[in-house]
C-alpha cells in the first residue's frame, strides 16, 4: 500500500530546510575536494529572469561550469527540469561576475536518498534517463576528472534521509543578495565543512 502524506506549516519548512542544507554542505565538500571553486545560493536577475542557484561551481583547469540543483524531496518533476534548464542557460552570464571563463556548462541533480525518491525515479525511468544519463559512479568519476563532453548527472545523497515522505506543498524561500540592477548577482559563501564523517553519495 502506497501512503502519501501532505504536511503543512512551519514544521515541514524546518524539515526541508535542514535536509536541504545538509545536502548542499555534503555536495560542496565533495566538489571542493575535487578541485572545483564553489559558490552557494547564487541569486540572479537577468533580463527579467530571476532565481537562485543552490550551487554554482567552476573547474579552473577545464574552465567548466557546473549548475547543481539540490532536492531534499521531489515536487513537480517537469517544473524542476524547466527551472534547471533555465539556470544552465543563464549560468555563463552569472559566471562573469566571478571572472570565470566558461568553455562548457554541465548540470547535476542531487536528491536526498530515500525509498520514495528511488521509486519516483524508477516510475519515470525514461524521463530521468534522458534528462540525466549519468548516474552514481559514472557521475562521480566525471566530477573528479571532468571533460568538456556534455554532462548531465543525477546523484542520491544519504546526507539527509527523507524517508518515505512525499511533499507536495510548495515551500517558499527568500532569494539572497539580488541587486537592484538587472544582471547583478549576489552570493553567500559556503560554510565550513563539518568535522563529522562525510556520508557517502550513492549510485
Amino acid at each position: 500500500m502506497d501512503v502519501r502524506v501532505d504536511w503543512h506549516g512551519a514544521a515541514i519548512d524546518r524539515l526541508l530546510d535542514s535536509a536541504h542544507a545538509a545536502l548542499v554542505d555534503d555536495t560542496v565538500r565533495r566538489l571542493v575536494r575535487a578541485g572545483w571553486l564553489v559558490e552557494t545560493e547564487v541569486s540572479f536577475e537577468i533580463r527579467g529572469e530571476r532565481g537562485s542557484m543552490d550551487i554554482l561551481a567552476w573547474h579552473p583547469v577545464e574552465h567548466l561550469l557546473l549548475v547543481v540543483e539540490v532536492k531534499s524531496a521531489f515536487g513537480d518533476l517537469q517544473a524542476t527540469l524547466m527551472v534547471l534548464d533555465r539556470k544552465v542557460r543563464l549560468a555563463p552570464v552569472v559566471a562573469r561576475r566571478f571572472g570565470w571563463e566558461v568553455l562548457g556548462v554541465g548540470r547535476l541533480l542531487v536528491v536526498g536518498e530515500g525509498r520514495t525518491a528511488r521509486r519516483i525515479v524508477e516510475a519515470h525511468a525514461a524521463l530521468f534517463e534522458t534528462a540525466f544519463p549519468l548516474r552514481g559512479r559514472a557521475a562521480l568519476r566525471w566530477l573528479a576528472t571532468p571533460t568538456r563532453a556534455r554532462f548531465s548527472g543525477l546523484l542520491f545523497s544519504s546526507s539527509a534521509r527523507s524517508g518515505s515522505l512525499t511533499v507536495r506543498q510548495r515551500v517558499r524561500r527568500a532569494r539572497v543578495g539580488v541587486g537592484a540592477r538587472s544582471g547583478e548577482v549576489g552570493t553567500r559563501s559556503q560554510t565550513a565543512a563539518a568535522e563529522a564523517r562525510r556520508p557517502a553519495l550513492g549510485p
